[in-house]
């Protein structure tokens, strides 16, 4: 095998060498999702997933754990973030940036549960010092006008 090409666009093919070989050329679409890449077929299904593929990205995992902490926080299940960071056994720091991950507006959470973030947004970008108003949470993440938007 000489190498193989993976052309995004194109018609299915099949050419034949001299020496009788065979080179198939199939039309395929590869996206990132939260930094995995998808082949989709050409008549843009995506094809089945694998268990390893349906599992929470880091990023809505991060979400998930804010969204946890809030609602102990607001329940009274944990009196304060020092408490539950405590029994969390994790730094408190990491606990507020987390806890600024439910301040997002809802199409950026949206995004995120969707896997439709810019792949250079970060967990990190979003959650330190996310701010207050959601229009500059867009500007900021530099996601206005690439579809996420209320």
């Amino acid at each position: 095998m000489n190498g193989i090409r993976i052309q995004k666009t194109g018609a299915p093919d099949v050419i034949t060498a001299s020496d009788g070989k065979l080179t198939l050329s199939v039309p395929i679409q590869i996206k990132r999702r939260s930094g995995r890449k998808l082949v989709t077929l050409p008549n843009g299904e995506a094809g089945q997933p694998r268990p390893w593929d349906v599992a929470a990205t880091p990023m809505q995992l991060a979400l998930a754990r804010g969204h946890r902490w809030l609602a102990m926080l607001e329940s009274g299940e944990a009196r304060s973030i020092t408490e539950l960071a405590a029994r969390e056994k994790i730094d408190n720091s990491y606990m507020c940036r987390m806890l600024n991950l439910t301040t997002l507006a809802p199409d950026i959470v949206a995004a995120i549960l969707d896997e439709t973030v810019p792949p250079h947004v970060t967990v990190h970008e979003l959650a330190i010092s996310p701010p207050v108003l959601w229009e500059e949470q867009r500007e900021r993440i530099d996601v206005v006008g690439e579809g996420v938007q209320d």
